[in-house]
């Protein structure tokens, strides 16, 4: 009876460690990259990636940081729960002229820990057509 107990006992706590395992974030973004397309010189450049946690434990995004000085991404500072949406604020400094290709890398606690989003697109100068 003692050793029936004892082997219950640890098949149970058994299967609660494989469910552990198995509780995990997911990312999902609605597009991993922005276009800007064609903007003018100092217009807004702030954008937005959109995403979605379709894992099963709570989503934590730790770092987002990006290729260029040029570019400054925000990130949200609370966990993200199952089923929810966040977003990831992109700011382009508008005020160089010239194409945009910029990378922004975004580290999580998601089964794919490390997602590469893009921006791109070009400045116009002031008066350009």
């Amino acid at each position: 009876m003692m050793k029936k107990s004892v082997l219950m006992l640890f098949v149970g706590l058994l299967s609660l460690g494989t469910y552990a395992q198995e509780a995990t974030a997911k990312i999902e973004f609605k597009s991993e990259t922005i276009d800007y397309g064609e903007i003018d010189k100092g217009s807004d450049g702030v954008r937005v990636f959109e995403f979605t946690n379709t894992g099963t434990a709570p989503l934590v995004i730790s770092n987002v940081k990006s290729s260029c000085g040029c570019t400054i991404p925000k990130k949200p500072e609370d966990p993200i729960l199952p089923g929810k949406t966040g977003q990831i604020q992109v700011k382009y400094d508008t005020k160089r002229v010239g194409p945009i290709r910029k990378a922004i890398t975004v580290t999580s606690n998601a089964d794919t820990p490390t997602k590469v989003l893009k921006i791109k697109g070009t400045v116009k100068a002031e008066g350009a057509k």
